[in-house]
């Protein structure tokens, strides 16, 4: 009887020390900390930059994405993603981060204002800390099998009130129609963006609601719950088309 209880106390405790071991490993795999919010970058990334604060000369015609340079991994390129809270198994609180450089589109400047943009996401290619929740996102959630593709148009014209100088901050307000999941609304996503030479950078985010484009946050054995709502962020570099 002795032995048979011995056994069973070191079944336990070996059983109890590789869930540990596992619930650990979750937690380093699933519970690490999130790629700080998008931001400006610090240094200019285009070769041809000139100094902080002078003039700039027109910036009028059309501009494309340019999704090659910088690092993604760096938050220094053009990219695309979603930020949302998620309850985890045995970890709690944890912010999910997904990005893709895989974007696409332009804008057009005339004078002091920004009178078009497109922008075109292939959300088949968001990738996270983790390659199951990105599995999963294919047939859940998102179901980018199913919609691969997110988009944003400008419907109204922004105005900057004066041409930028260089690496001067404008902050503005883009009110466009964002599709997400086969839904189309109308969505005001706020904006920074700024000159570096050859190239200007903005930045975007805007919150939305996923009951609002149809999503259904996906849960199961690892993940309990989803917030409702994710954020939408955007890094994006321009050049002269």
């Amino acid at each position: 009887m002795k032995r048979r209880t011995g056994v069973a106390i070191g079944v336990g405790v070996a059983l109890f020390i590789a869930l540990a071991a596992a619930g650990f490993a979750l937690w380093r795999v699933l519970g690490g900390s999130a790629p700080p919010p998008v931001a400006l970058n610090s240094v200019p990334a285009s070769a041809g930059a000139t100094a902080s604060g002078s003039a700039g000369g027109s910036l009028d015609g059309t501009w494309s994405i340019d999704a090659t340079s910088g690092s993604l991994a760096e938050g220094t390129s053009s990219f695309a993603g979603y930020r949302v809270k998620e309850e985890l198994a045995g970890t709690g609180a944890n912010t999910a981060v997904g990005r893709t450089q895989n974007v696409s589109g332009s804008m057009t400047i005339d004078g002091t204002a920004i009178t078009a943009m497109q922008v075109g996401v292939d959300m088949t290619t968001l990738h996270s800390d983790d390659s199951r929740r990105d599995d999963r996102l294919r047939t859940n959630g998102l179901q980018t099998n199913e919609f691969p593709t997110a988009t944003f148009t400008l419907t109204q014209p922004i105005e900057v009130g004066s041409v930028p100088k260089e690496r001067q901050t404008i902050q503005a307000v883009a009110v466009g129609d964002l599709t997400l999941h086969g839904v189309t609304r109308s969505v005001q996503v706020s904006i920074q963006a700024q000159r570096n030479g050859d190239e200007i950078e903005a930045i975007g985010n805007v919150d939305v609601a996923l009951t609002a484009y149809g999503i259904q946050a996906p849960t199961g054995f690892l993940v309990l719950s989803i917030a409702n709502t994710g954020t939408i962020e955007l890094h994006l570099l321009f050049q002269r088309a």
